[in-house]
């Protein structure tokens, strides 16, 4: 019986943990480029995660990507310049973000 009940209790974890990994997204951060109301899209220079003291958001990587931002919750309005970290899908060369932080408006490090 405990074997059976061991069984079954290491089954359910290893199917949330398929299941977490599944529902994880990709994460991209980067200064923004261009944030387009209309179009609903937002571009970024994306940066690597070489953090220094000169580059603390890391260093740009020069790859340009453009985000659909039709369906994401977005904190604060990002504009020209600003770092955003955005949390997103991806499906046929498309990128679609689920979540846009304006980091360099809502940096949560100058909080503590």
């Amino acid at each position: 019986m405990k074997r059976i009940a061991l069984t079954l209790a290491s089954a359910l974890v290893l199917a949330v943990l398929l299941c977490s990994a599944a529902w994880a997204g990709m994460v991209a951060q980067g200064k923004c480029i261009e944030y387009d109301k209309a179009a609903k899209t937002i571009k970024i220079e994306e940066y690597d995660i070489n953090f220094t003291p000169e580059n603390k958001y890391g260093t740009p990587t020069g790859t340009i990507t453009v985000f659909d931002v039709s369906e994401a919750k977005i904190g604060i309005p990002p504009e020209p310049n600003d770092i955003l970290r955005i949390a997103y899908t991806s499906d046929n060369d498309k990128y679609h973000a689920v979540k846009v932080m304006n980091v360099s408006k809502q940096d949560l490090s100058k909080k503590r």
